[in-house]
């Protein structure tokens, strides 16, 4: 029996879960609500809420599953990629919770928990498949071949998916965060309204989205929109935009994803990160790989954000393995998805 903790604090979710034998007893997430004031993560903010959240956090995460601290077995943390401060505040009370308590300390690469997050919902993918992770910070493609063995097929040369989102909504002045701003406001509008670039570079699994975003800049301007002196962009002139932006990137996703499936002959993919909760790609994805026969496996919304609990279940995978790693690892804000730091025991 194995009992783990696992600790989420890369950017501005603070999240603890505890996970026995696969079996999620509980996963605690806070997000930071003082950031939407700014339009966009404060890095000092974020380490500081961290601080303050971290040890009730914990707390909560262990009363809810109905475990003692004694009864942990492994704690595991993410170390990178994230802001160097929020990752040095979990890294470090992970790294004393193993030493107070004499059990092994397991350093977590967030974008491979992001990858195996689908694996904590009872309908789990099969091995080998594709899987895309898009969030805030990242837009990534991969062919997942077994466990830990994974390769990357394509990621964003400029702006991840998520970020194009906040910066659209930010001149749409729909507020932070955009994801979901904009996925509600596009609900209302015609995707047909502008017809947004769709870039297509490099290899063929590479993205960008700056183009995208800097479409919709001139068309605004070019249409006296661009908020400002009071000014805003009203319904349904806005509803029509954010459709058709949302159109745009869902249309790169889906194109590429789908390409990707069917060159690698997949029959499972996974989608995961903050962007995987966007109603538009969920439909777009589900017609495009069910005409295929291919499975699409997203996991529920809190699954979908940073989560403690995709952290706990890399955790879980890596001591049945023996593997755990050394107290001295630091954060690492820039590491990519196949970036490990794990000690044999």
């Amino acid at each position: 029996m194995s009992v783990i903790l696992g600790i989420e604090t890369s950017c501005d979710e603070t999240s603890a879960a505890v996970l026995r034998d696969g079996i999620l007893l509980s996963n605690v997430t806070k997000t930071q609500l003082v950031h939407h004031r700014y339009g966009g993560v404060v890095p000092e903010m974020a380490s500081r809420a961290h601080q303050k959240l971290i040890v009730p956090i914990v707390r909560q995460a262990l009363e809810t599953a109905g475990v003692r601290i004694d009864e942990i077995h492994a704690v595991a943390a993410v170390y990178g990629p994230g802001l160097i401060g929020s990752l040095i505040v979990g890294l470090n009370f992970a790294k004393a919770f193993s030493l107070a308590r004499g059990i092994p300390f397991i350093a977590v690469n967030h974008l491979v928990a992001h990858l195996y997050s689908n694996f904590l919902e009872e309908d789990k993918p099969e091995f080998p498949y594709v899987a895309l992770i898009v969030s805030g910070g990242h837009t990534i493609l991969s062919f997942v071949e077994a466990p830990f063995v994974h390769r990357v097929l394509g990621e964003t040369r400029d702006d991840a998916a998520g970020e194009a989102f906040d910066k659209v909504a930010k001149m749409l002045g729909l507020g932070y965060p955009g994801g979901p701003a904009i996925d509600r406001a596009a609900m209302e509008g015609d995707p047909a309204y502008v017809s947004f670039p769709r870039a297509d570079i490099g290899g063929a699994y590479e993205f960008s989205f700056s183009g995208i975003k800097t479409s919709v800049l001139y068309h605004l301007r070019k249409n006296g929109l661009l908020p400002g002196n009071g000014k805003r962009v009203e319904p349904p002139v806005l509803n029509h935009i954010a459709a058709s932006f949302q159109a745009a990137v869902v249309d790169v996703l889906t194109k590429k994803t789908v390409r990707a499936a069917g060159e690698h002959r997949v029959r499972h993919v996974t989608v995961s990160g903050g962007v995987a909760a966007n109603n538009a790609l969920r439909k777009s994805l589900r017609g495009e790989l069910s005409a295929r026969g291919i499975a699409l496996h997203i996991p529920r919304m809190d699954f979908c954000t940073d989560n403690g609990a995709m952290t706990a279940y890399i955790g879980m995978l890596r001591l049945e393995r023996g593997d755990h790693s050394p107290l001295d690892v630091g954060p690492a804000p820039s590491i990519d998805l196949v970036d490990e730091v794990i000690c044999h025991a």
